[in-house]
């Protein structure tokens, strides 16, 4: 049994809490650029900085199950970005070296840490090399810290499993209002930001997986493109959707790892090489402009994502940031409609169910197929293990029917798969392509915590949310700002600019 929500909240708010300082730097809501500041002051440590995160996720996983395991390499790997750093005389305190970051449990890493998509079907299982994402943040310098819970199978199992819930850590909690929906898939990526138990997390979206955890935590997070960040060595449900991007307490934080993971990578050539166009010289922290809604059109898309009451905390205040936005420059262009939104939607008409059941059982075939080492090898092995485990996976109470009807699926279903996507690709063409050509919109934007999600994945479209306030429990709430393929620089401009004229987010208040 955890400590009580009353003992947590007494820690996190005492004075000697809050003094979480090494030479006088405080750690805790610290920003990637700062700690990268302080260790050029020798006021901070690599060492310094994991050991105070671990101290963290010692006291406040027992409550939140945030975090599925540590790496035990963690302060090795401290150690040598500090030898580094003291060898280069500070030259290589920049970007994210020396940073701790937590991985969402579906990211492959080629070390202590198991990669297992929350499922005990895959603990102990052996990876053949890092994920593509992980390669570059290592060559980066940064610090795997550990692998971050999640619901399991991506909530990819079943429909009655709750979002974050996962065989190996249970149920995580939302650090704002302890009973509310910490919302997922990536929901210990999101919970472990919010409550600084790392600098920087990842989390992976196949249907509102970043955009809505990072909304329930107050996070940023960034959907990024499709292919703009690689793929290979994730447990996908869809390679035509699936994307992983930052879930950070700032734009800044989330555009630092940004920089950092985007990419071709010769293990998901056909995605990165087409996005690889879309990626600045120069890089994504240029965007990070206080005056970046200046001049930009915006598309408010009241149907069906506003509806709320119009005396409801979320109705005021989203009134009073498009007050705001114009106040910084920007062009509302309300009540814009996205043609066949209820089909969009709906997972049935539009055929976006159909393609990821199909798409999921060949994917993880094909992820399964590439271990050294595992218990299964096919969604048909993962199955049966589920039934011979079944107390351990909760079986009973949960059940598998997205896996029984993704097994069922095979090339006889080839011919309606491709029509079905075919549909997708016309719903996005004719839906918020042509009304952003139309209404010549830099961006839409809608409440984070609706489905406007879905208009995003289904065309590989970026989407930023910020923080936009919180409920009348304390719940917290975002806004997403989506936009068309390798919009990214105008996406980053906006939140930027929204979260400096408006600075919404604070630190969970662990209310029970």
């Amino acid at each position: 049994m955890g400590p009580s929500p009353r003992l947590v909240a007494l820690l996190i708010f005492s004075p000697l809490h809050l003094l979480s300082l090494s030479f006088g730097f405080e750690i805790k809501e610290a920003t990637v650029s700062q700690i990268q500041q302080a260790f050029k002051r020798k006021e901070l440590t690599s060492r310094d900085l994991v050991e105070f995160y671990l101290r963290e996720i010692k006291g406040l996983n027992p409550l939140l199950r945030a975090v599925l395991e540590v790496n035990p390499g963690a302060l090795d790997q401290a150690d040598e970005a500090d030898k580094e750093r003291e060898a280069t005389y500070g030259d290589c305190a920049e970007g994210l070296h020396g940073i701790p970051v937590l991985l969402k449990g579906n990211i492959a890493t080629r070390d202590w840490l198991n990669t297992t998509a929350g499922s005990l079907a895959l603990l102990g299982s052996v990876v053949p090399r890092d994920a593509g994402v992980v390669r570059r943040l290592r060559a980066a310098g940064a610090i795997i810290l550990g692998k971050a819970s999640m619901s399991k199978w991506a909530e990819f199992r079943s429909l009655k499993t709750p979002m974050g819930c996962n065989a190996i850590g249970g149920q995580p909690k939302n650090p704002y209002v302890l009973s509310a929906n910490p919302s997922g898939s990536s929901t210990g990526s999101a919970i472990s930001a919010a409550t600084n138990l790392a600098t920087v997390t990842l989390g992976t979206e196949t249907d509102g997986s970043i955009i809505t955890p990072s909304s329930a935590n107050s996070l940023v997070g960034i959907k990024p493109t499709l292919g703009l960040t690689s793929r290979a060595g994730v447990i996908l449900i869809s390679p035509r959707q699936d994307t992983v991007g930052p879930i950070c307490r700032t734009v800044l934080d989330a555009v630092f790892v940004l920089d950092e993971i985007v990419g071709f990578d010769q293990r998901d050539k056909k995605a990165t090489i087409a996005a690889s166009k879309f990626i600045p010289a120069g890089g994504y922290k240029q965007f990070l402009k206080a005056e970046g809604l200046r001049g930009k059109r915006l598309g408010i898309l009241r149907e069906p994502f506003f509806n709320f009451s119009g005396t409801s905390v979320l109705a005021q205040t989203f009134e009073t940031h498009f007050k705001t936005l114009r106040q910084k420059g920007a062009i509302l262009v309300d009540n814009v409609e996205i043609s066949n939104i209820n089909v969009i939607l709906d997972v049935r008409e539009s055929g976006e169910g159909l393609a990821l059941l199909y798409e999921f059982k060949k994917a993880l075939n094909a992820y399964l197929s590439e271990l050294l080492v595992s218990p299964v090898r096919t969604l048909s092995d993962v199955i049966a293990f589920n039934i011979k485990h079944s107390k351990e996976e909760k079986l009973k109470e949960y059940g598998q029917d997205i896996f029984i009807l993704a097994e069922s699926l095979n090339r006889s279903n080839s011919s309606q798969v491709k029509r079905a996507i075919s549909n997708l690709k016309e719903l996005s063409r004719n839906g918020i392509e042509k009304v952003m050509r139309e209404k010549k919109l830099d961006a839409i934007l809608a409440p984070a915590n609706t489905p406007v999600y879905t208009i995003l994945a289904i065309g590989g479209y970026p989407g930023i949310t910020v923080p936009a306030g919180y409920d009348e429990e304390g719940v917290p709430f975002g806004i997403c700002f989506g936009g068309l393929r390798g919009s990214e620089p105008k996406l980053i401009e906006i939140a930027y600019s929204f979260e400096q004229a408006t600075h919404i987010r604070r630190p969970p208040t662990f209310k029970s």
